[in-house]
């Protein structure tokens, strides 16, 4: 089957408009892909990790950065403010692993570094990343292939 966002075109459009305003409040485009990585990776869309990889290395960074996501409390990699998105990314993705969802250490360390609309579009962004995961993932949508 193909991806239910394609087979039903009258849905394609309102998800592009999430992405849309995601990708409007001046959130770094190299956190939301990190983001949307992290994400995939946690829900096991090998689809979006795919396409996580290739936008992340169309911006220039580096292997270790995009390698090592998974593992990103344990590396010097990443920025105290990816960090907070990548700690509220988890949080968000496995809802139902904690009685406290998202603890307040984890949403107050995001917003320490990002605005309260930035936050809305990071949020926006784990929403649609999950979004696309359940979509892609029922259906076994082959990684590089659309």
């Amino acid at each position: 089957m193909k991806n239910a966002a394609v087979l039903i075109p009258a849905a394609m459009q309102p998800i592009q408009g999430l992405i849309q305003a995601a990708h409007s409040q001046g959130v770094p485009q190299e956190v939301l892909d990190l983001v949307h990585l992290r994400v995939s990776q946690i829900n096991g869309c090998s689809f979006c990790v795919d396409g996580g990889l290739k936008s992340l290395r169309k911006l220039g960074v580096s292997d270790e950065r995009i390698g090592l996501v998974a593992a990103w409390r344990e590396t010097p990699y990443y920025s105290d403010e990816e960090r907070a998105a990548l700690a509220l990314a988890e949080s968000v993705t496995r809802l139902a692993d904690r009685a406290d969802a998202v603890p307040d250490d984890v949403w107050d360390a995001a917003a320490d570094h990002f605005s309260e609309e930035q936050l809305a579009a990071i949020l926006m962004w784990i929403a649609v990343t999950n979004l696309f995961n359940r979509l892609n993932a029922p259906i076994r949508q082959i990684a590089g292939a659309w």
